[in-house]
């Protein structure tokens, strides 16, 4: 039995759900936020079906993300639970504070180069490095390759990398009962943002092999779950998706729609991504800058692939795009 246990998070997209496995080994699938607050829903949460954090033998993280990797080390520690990850996943979730400072670096680096500015992107640090505090760093005892097992007595889901809205993106399909436990990777009320990361290998390209194109790999990603033969999907936000199909079509959509709306603005004249973002969602894009930076970058991305648009350096090394 999969229960979902909706924990509560301090960020804009809610609550986090995480999933209590009601099988052998006793097995929580994503932990939520580093916080008081969280620690005492879960704890609530897990009692609700019988269980106290000591009881759990296996901990489960589906990508990097601080609102579901927080409170592993707690719950490591005081369960004595296996920690099982992919592979790639476990020197991020190692090292959770130095991965995020050099994601950070990348962040910075980007806006700069795309027209956000500086005393926006110091303001912006400051507050990515105070998030940070919601994270979480542990041992990862069992790391898991793409495409293998992870067993449990009354069923066995197959570990899927299939990144996107972050490098790490893990999926975990049951074939038998056709359910899959899908993280960030799609949600039905929103769509997931593909945030620009560093790659950490596989799937999600190597690092150092230029910027990486988060968009393009999350919609390649999407075309692989949609192919998948699935009853239900456990999303880590909001409710179960029950037709994935018709969902993934939906969002090939949207982002369709999104490119051909900022082709449009490229065509009027050269526009820097920062400036196709204030054009879109006005200050929403200083607020959010690196949310909307992400957004604007993915559906650039798109159009340069379909050689639509043509990237230009401006003076003081700003990137414009414009019409090729």
């Amino acid at each position: 039995m999969i229960h979902c246990l909706p924990i509560p998070t301090p960020f804009q997209v809610g609550r986090v759900n995480c999933y209590l496995i009601e099988d052998d080994p006793l097995t929580l699938v994503d932990v939520g936020p580093n916080s008081g607050k969280a620690l005492d829903a879960l704890e609530r949460s897990l009692a609700e079906h019988g269980h106290r954090i000591e009881d759990l033998e296996r901990i489960v993280i589906t990508h990097q993300h601080i609102d579901h990797l927080g409170l592993v080390d707690i719950l490591a520690r005081r369960s004595n639970a296996e920690v099982c990850a992919l592979d790639l996943l476990a020197p991020v979730i190692e090292e959770f504070a130095a991965h995020a400072e050099r994601d950070d670096e990348l962040a910075e680096a980007l806006m700069l180069r795309h027209g956000i500015p500086r005393d926006v992107v110091t303001a912006l640090r400051s507050v990515s490095r105070s998030f940070r505090a919601w994270g979480g760093s542990t041992k990862v005892t069992t790391p898991l390759a793409d495409g293998s097992d992870l067993k449990f007595a009354d069923r066995t889901l197959q570990v899927l990398h299939r990144p996107g809205h972050s490098p790490s993106d893990t999926l975990f399909h049951d074939r038998e009962r056709r359910e899959l436990i899908g993280g960030d990777h799609l949600i039905a009320h929103i769509s997931s943002n593909p945030l620009i990361s560093r790659p950490i290998g596989g799937r999600s390209g190597e690092p150092g092999g230029g910027r990486p194109r988060a968009l393009i790999t999350y919609m390649r990603s999407l075309r692989e779950t949609r192919e998948m033969d699935l009853e239900i999907v456990h999303p880590g936000h909001g409710e179960p998706v029950t037709d994935h199909v018709a969902l993934i079509d939906e969002r090939f959509a949207l982002h369709e729609r999104r490119a051909n709306k900022i082709a449009g603005l490229i065509e009027e004249q050269p526009h820097s991504a920062y400036e196709i973002a204030q054009s879109l969602w006005g200050n929403v894009a200083v607020t959010q800058a690196y949310l909307t930076l992400c957004e604007v970058l993915g559906h650039v991305d798109l159009l340069l692939e379909d050689g639509r648009v043509a990237e230009q350096e401006s003076p003081g090394g700003i990137v414009r795009f414009g019409s090729a």
